[in-house]
């Protein structure tokens, strides 16, 4: 048995998320069925995060175990080939220790979310942005943000179907920037709570709109209640960027290097 490290791309607008459900289509049962066509094996993926419905990823780490015997290039190509259509892609495939672990050897994830701010519809990056037509104030969002980076209770942006058993997380890093019309906007941390970086990013671009002052970031958190929650983005702005593993006795290695598509500062 070989256990194979695969970086994923995909666009997440027809998928019900990355995990498996029992309602719709998803990335893992899209790739798990791709793997039995290649090696006619019943496969698990296990991945470094889960996404939503709609959420994209640039490059999200996972890993198969498989008792055939192929070379990673092979492998990686194989899929491929047996995705399309669909809009996932095997960017990068290796061989990894039978004790690394896609999910629990991730020391920490990056995501981005995309805004494009103007007045006309999408065309381009319909599903792949959130359209907010009032001027936004990138300055004023990216100072409201600090408020949220450390180690806090995060209840106030956590969802209510969040299964993680404490809403105390700690945020690494959390910047937002301007590029003509687009606003990314970039989260780190070892793991991240239901819905928080859309709770986040949606409060944000309260503060960018004006409706928000920009100590309303903190007061919200301080609030530690759903209730104090004033809007929560759309998935389709939100891409999983970067998956983190630090090896002993070297310095961390993310999946940053195979992510196409967006390019974006790493925190």
């Amino acid at each position: 048995m070989t256990r194979f490290a695969l970086t994923l791309e995909f666009d997440g607008s027809p998928f019900f998320g990355l995990q498996r459900q029992p309602h719709g289509p998803s990335v893992q049962q899209a790739v798990e069925e791709a793997a039995t066509l290649v090696t006619g094996e019943t496969v698990t993926l296990a991945s470094a995060g889960r996404t939503d419905t709609g959420v994209h990823a640039l490059a999200m780490r996972s890993h198969l175990d498989i008792e055939k015997d192929i070379t990673p290039f092979r492998l990686m190509e194989a899929l491929n080939a047996r995705l399309r259509p669909a809009p996932i892609a095997v960017t990068a495939c290796e061989v990894v220790p039978d004790d690394w672990h896609a999910r629990f050897s991730c020391s920490g994830r990056r995501y981005v979310y995309r805004i494009v701010n103007r007045r006309a519809p999408l065309t381009l990056d319909l599903r792949r942005a959130w359209l907010v037509p009032q001027p936004l104030d990138a300055e004023a969002m990216h100072f409201a943000g600090q408020a949220l980076v450390g180690r806090h209770d995060f209840t106030t942006f956590r969802s209510a179907h969040c299964q993680s058993a404490s809403p105390v997380k700690t945020l690494d890093h959390l910047s937002v920037e301007r590029d003509g019309q687009e606003l990314r906007i970039h989260a780190a941390a070892r793991s991240f709570l239901h819905h928080q970086v859309r709770s986040m990013v949606g409060c944000l671009a309260l503060v960018g709109m004006g409706r928000w002052r920009v100590e309303q970031m903190g007061e919200a958190l301080a609030a530690r209640n759903r209730q104090a929650l004033g809007l929560n983005a759309p998935p389709h702005g939100l891409y999983f960027a970067e998956a983190v593993y630090t090896v002993p006795g070297r310095e961390p290695r993310s999946t940053a290097h195979h992510a196409s598509g967006i390019r974006s500062n790493t925190p």
